[in-house]
């Protein structure tokens, strides 16, 4: 009994020791979590971790389009193979059925992989009209936290899919993820980004993630299928991707906002679409992106006919595309800050670089050639994009209300448009026409549209009307802007606000205060 009374004893300040400081851990962890907490609810910095989270998302979404392109035509071609060895082991008197079953599916095959490429665009065509309203309605948050876990399911199928049906359904759950994650992506930064050269600034960090993903996506895809197969590469994007929704969960949390019953009507995007202004805008985009889209799946074939180019070669072919690209993003960026009425001459610059570009593919002989037409392209798309996306942000400020999921869906059809026809439309062209009248037209069409662009010389000049604000003011708040300036005002009249803004302007006097003070400096 003494002796287990005295270890007893003896145990104990060990023990009281081991509390404490497992109590001081615990203390410190709590206080690290608080001050992570308080620097995620930074506003500067929860703008640059959204910013992060966005571009994540549009850098795997983009690899995902882009990384099928060594591995899925090769892959299919192996099952081909595979089942027609199988088949042929099953008995002599079967051949004569074979060869034509085999016949009948190489003719068959380029079909079968054109639509395997375009049904990604095709989902997101039609999916965009619907996810622009959704966003438009519940905010940006939810919308993205949904695209990712799409993007996510569809990646592990694509790594696990073992057959051409399956491999369809990943690809178009991709698109149906693409149009949630994507717009609510490009339409969050917007928001977030309120002033014109921060937003130019911020969605031009997004477009070369954009580019980065499309051009680095094939020889990150060929060489890990080659030395580690299929899986592989997908399941590494899988990771990103989970990586990514859980950031979003945690700085973003998208199920945990309660104001969500208040949030603001935007304008239906069918009243955008017929908006010339921002049609001219579509319009655009759609052209400058069709000779992309269009050489994407005919190049190939056109560098093995004509100068015997090698597997790596085609590999590498879009690769070095990504440095003009990015070179284009800080130009227009630049150029935009110090002379942005100017956008519009930007996006006109930028079409007759591709347009001009477009025209002397055909004419390159050898690798090093080629790489120069391809150079100027993207390098001319980084204008347009760099230039008319915020356009369009800022014409939905101006013209309509201030909430920009619909808008951005219209861009993201653009873009949809232009690739859903590539894979179909361009083998089709070449096979009747050519490629040297392909790429003629691409840039015929460029150049003629760059003109277009005049229309937009005199946005910049845009102010929305006072008439216009004291309805949308009168009538209950209809914009995300209208809504916080109604609060403050609500807040101001119960002398619950502060009198002097951040930027030290007073804009609140005790019983009165000006039209135009509540609702100016909205658009700077």
């Amino acid at each position: 009994m003494i002796m287990d009374s005295s270890e007893g004893t003896t145990g104990g300040p060990p023990a009281s020791n081991m509390a404490q400081s497992a109590a001081s851990k615990l203390s410190q962890m709590s206080e690290r979590t608080k001050q992570l907490g308080n620097v995620i609810q930074n506003p500067e910095r929860q703008k640059r971790i959204i910013l992060v989270i966005v571009c994540t998302a549009l850098l795997l979404d983009n690899m995902l389009y882009m990384v099928i392109v060594p591995i899925i035509p090769d892959y299919l071609e192996g099952l081909q193979k595979a089942a027609d060895q199988s088949q042929s082991a099953a008995g002599a008197h079967t051949n004569s059925t074979n060869r034509t079953v085999h016949a009948y599916t190489k003719g068959n095959f380029d079909v079968q992989i054109g639509l395997l490429f375009a049904s990604k665009a095709i989902l997101q065509l039609l999916v965009n009209p619907l996810s622009g309203t959704f966003i438009d309605r519940v905010g940006y948050d939810i919308p993205l936290f949904i695209g990712l876990n799409i993007m996510f399911l569809s990646t592990l199928t694509f790594a696990f899919a073992d057959n051409y049906a399956t491999l369809f359904l990943a690809r178009s759950m991709q698109g149906l993820g693409s149009a949630f994650a994507d717009t609510s992506g490009i339409a969050m930064i917007a928001d977030k980004y309120t002033e014109e050269s921060a937003r130019s600034k911020a969605l031009g960090i997004a477009l070369a993630f954009i580019s980065f993903g499309s051009l680095v996506a094939p020889p990150f895809g060929g060489v890990l299928y080659q030395f580690a197969g299929k899986r592989v590469p997908f399941l590494i994007l899988a990771c990103i991707c989970l990586a990514d929704g859980v950031l979003c969960l945690i700085v973003l949390k998208p199920f945990s906002n309660r104001e969500r019953e208040n949030m603001p009507v935007g304008t239906p995007i069918y009243r955008l679409m017929i908006d010339p202004y921002i049609a001219v805008v579509a319009g655009a985009l759609i052209i400058c992106n069709i000779p992309l889209a269009f050489l994407e799946p005919t190049i190939a074939n056109w560098m093995e006919d004509t100068m015997g180019a090698s597997q790596w070669e085609i590999g590498m072919t879009w690769f070095p595309a990504f440095f003009p690209h990015v070179l284009g993003v800080y130009l227009t960026v630049k150029l935009a800050a110090k002379y942005p009425h100017l956008q519009w001459f930007y996006g006109a610059i930028g079409m007759v670089f591709i347009g001009a570009s477009s025209c002397t593919v055909p004419a390159c002989k050898n690798f090093g050639q080629l790489m120069i037409p391809l150079c100027g392209i993207c390098f001319g798309i980084a204008f347009v994009d760099t230039a008319l996306l915020p356009t369009l942000g800022f014409l939905v400020d101006v013209r309509h209300v201030s909430v920009y999921g619909s808008v951005y869906a219209i861009a993201d059809i653009s873009y949809c448009v232009a690739y859903a026809m590539g894979p179909v439309v361009a083998g089709k062209i070449v096979h009747d026409l050519g490629f040297v009248q392909l790429n003629l037209g691409m840039g015929l069409a460029n150049m003629l549209y760059a003109p277009a662009l005049l229309l937009l010389k005199n946005v910049s000049q845009m102010k929305p009307s006072f008439s216009e604000r004291n309805l949308l003011l009168d009538d209950g708040p209809t914009g995300l802007y209208d809504t916080i300036k109604i609060e403050q005002r609500e807040k101001k009249k119960k002398g619950l606000c502060t009198t002097v803004e951040e930027n030290g302007i007073k804009t609140f006097a005790q019983g009165s205060y000006s039209e135009e003070e509540s609702s100016g400096g909205e658009y700077a």
